[in-house]
């Protein structure tokens, strides 16, 4: 039997991206960002959704563009940091020692030392209550030669992002593959 919790933001696993953005005087800043994710494959399109008391989502509404980065477990502390501090009071990137690069495609920085990068221009500006959902095309993808599999694609297994889990408060690291899909269901 399932137990009603009533309207929450329970749905588990958010990502753990860091969104890339500069300030009004092109300071970089970047933001840990849980709520997320592909919202359009043509044109290819991605959404995140910031609260409007953020110093980023001033930097997005000003600059119309934004980075995805996607961290691997191994920069879990940093992104745990980005998420806690505020550009308006701290040099996040002198703090963690990473390093913001401009991207050549969109108005907004990315960090170099996170394996997997989205550049992304805004679309659409959607206003939800408490959050602003930025729907972002995706100008380009970076990615780090070394977690690209056979087919010239992202491997999550090298990649090894950082997923998030809102009911704990927490992050996770990625499990093994459990099949392919468009595959495994045929088997029924």
């Amino acid at each position: 039997m399932k137990r009603s919790l009533g309207a929450k933001t329970l749905i588990c696993p958010t990502p753990a991206w860091v969104v890339g953005s500069y300030d009004e005087q092109g300071k970089p800043n970047a933001m840990t960002c849980a709520w997320g994710g592909i919202c359009c494959s043509q044109p290819p399109c991605v959404a995140v959704s910031l609260r409007k008391a953020t110093y980023s989502h001033g930097n997005l509404m000003r600059r119309r563009a934004f980075t995805v980065n996607v961290p691997s477990q191994a920069q879990v502390m940093q992104t745990d940091y980005f998420g806690i501090v505020s550009g308006r009071d701290a040099d996040k990137f002198a703090a963690t020692g990473l390093t913001p690069i401009p991207s050549d495609m969109v108005d907004a920085p990315y960090i170099q030392e996170f394996p997997l990068v989205l550049e992304c221009n805004i679309i659409q500006v959607i206003e939800l209550g408490l959050h602003t959902h930025f729907v972002g095309q995706i100008i380009d993808v970076k990615v780090d030669e070394e977690v690209l599999n056979a087919a010239g694609h992202p491997d999550i297994l090298k990649v090894l992002p950082i997923i998030y889990s809102p009911a704990d408060r927490a992050y996770f690291g990625v499990g093994q593959s459990l099949g392919r899909a468009y595959t495994i269901g045929k088997e029924i």
